[in-house]
């Protein structure tokens, strides 16, 4: 194995995913997922602060879209929040405008300070990107780079939501050759049944659950790399 920037390595990292004001019900966001008050993202900061003094680097993940985004239906002239059209053979869902990069609502709502680095994504104005490691066009984040220029080979990911950004996320964990490990009760979901169909998908992908305690995470991070 190359040290520094080769081949995926041993050690584990932290993926938190897109823990912004408009995905919270505590920032009355504007695509606010049930369920994430302050007791939820109090409990997201303690387990991330916990992951921190176990040794591992944190990487949060950050919608940074421009105004004119093409998922926003705002962008779409006579088009309502939540239909679906179709972009150049790709489906798009169209969303109220969100996480608009450099306001209030797009910052992270946990202690920025636990983060080794924070990764944006969803800057191209054409393209969508659920994903932490690319866009819907094929444009790659930094991501994948910092993660093997650490030697990482295991990620363990959680945030917002199950059913889109956490799922993409994973599964592209998974293609880019990582072990991919989800802790499902530091997640919330859009929508029950998205959510099941999200979790099948990530399941037939190679991803793995677990629920969140200090032991399990212990108990990871002893074990090889299967």
């Amino acid at each position: 194995m190359r040290r520094k920037g080769g081949e995926i390595g041993l050690k584990s990292a932290v993926i938190v995913v897109d823990l912004q004001g408009d995905f919270t019900t505590f920032k009355r966001g504007s695509l606010a997922v049930k369920g994430t008050g302050r007791v939820y993202l109090k409990r997201v900061e303690e387990a991330t602060r916990l992951m921190r003094t176990l040794g591992l680097a944190v990487y949060g993940t950050q919608d940074w879209h421009p105004r004119d985004h093409v998922s926003f239906f705002t962008s779409h002239e006579g088009k309502r929040p939540f239909e679906v059209i179709e972009i150049g053979g790709r489906r798009q869902v169209l969303w109220p405008p969100h996480c608009v990069k450099g306001t209030e609502n797009a910052r992270i709502v946990i202690d920025n300070n636990l983060f080794t680095a924070i990764v944006k994504k969803g800057q191209d104005p054409l393209f969508d990107s659920y994903s932490a490691f690319e866009d819907e066009g094929g444009q790659r984040t930094e991501l994948d780079e910092l993660l093997k220029y650490e030697e990482i080979g295991r990620v363990i990911v959680y945030g917002l939501a199950t059913d889109y950004c956490v799922k993409a996320t994973a599964i592209d964990g998974k293609r880019y050759g990582y072990e991919v490990y989800v802790i499902e009760d530091l997640c919330k979901a859009v929508d029950a049944e998205t959510e099941r169909l999200a979790k099948e998908e990530m399941s037939k992908a190679g991803v793995k659950f677990v629920r969140f305690s200090q032991e399990t995470i212990r108990s990871l991070l002893r074990s090889p790399r299967s």
